[in-house]
């Protein structure tokens, strides 16, 4: 199932489901740290709010740590000879030939380890598409909001005249 259609179910499902609430909690934050706010979701609290700047930093955050990754963690190809074999495989390779166990280990090391770098980049490369495509989706939910809820003169309906509407 794409991403796409998913997603649109996902949104389906919660239209649907009318009476669901959700609630995030947190603990108080440090005297000196970022700090963090409690959600609630229908009734009392404070509202969650994200905005398109934070997901576009965090989408970017997960492409340089994905670039970076990609250039220094790559033992496998790492100085690799003309038939492209690195020289982590090589040494696997004479250590096996010499009748040595640890080729064998080596090698196994070396598979399993970019096995896991293939999957932290794919875990970044999924932030950083899905962040950029949640900050550019609701960016078309917010202008159509905007654009279909105006007062009588033209003007845009504030954030706080629609939460009086919906108590």
């Amino acid at each position: 199932m794409s991403f796409d259609s998913e997603w649109s179910q996902l949104k389906a499902d919660a239209a649907g489901q009318q009476s669901a609430h959700t609630r995030l909690n947190q603990l108080p934050a440090d005297p000196g740290g970022g700090g963090g706010a409690s959600a609630t979701s229908g009734g009392g609290g404070s509202d969650l709010v994200v905005h398109q700047d934070d997901l576009g930093a965090v989408g970017h955050e997960a492409f340089i740590l994905h670039g970076e990754l990609q250039k220094v963690a790559d033992i496998a190809g790492a100085g690799a000879n003309k038939d492209g074999v690195g020289s982590s495989m090589q040494a696997a390779k004479a250590l096996s030939d010499h009748h040595f166990t640890m080729g064998a280990a080596l090698s196994t090391t070396v598979s399993v380890w970019s096995s896991q770098v293939k999957t932290v980049l794919q875990m970044c490369a999924h932030i950083s598409n899905h962040l950029d495509y949640s900050k550019k989706a609701h960016g078309n939910d917010d202008a159509q909001i905007a654009a279909s809820l105006r007062n009588r003169d033209g003007s845009a309906v504030s954030v706080s005249e629609i939460s009086k509407m919906v108590k």
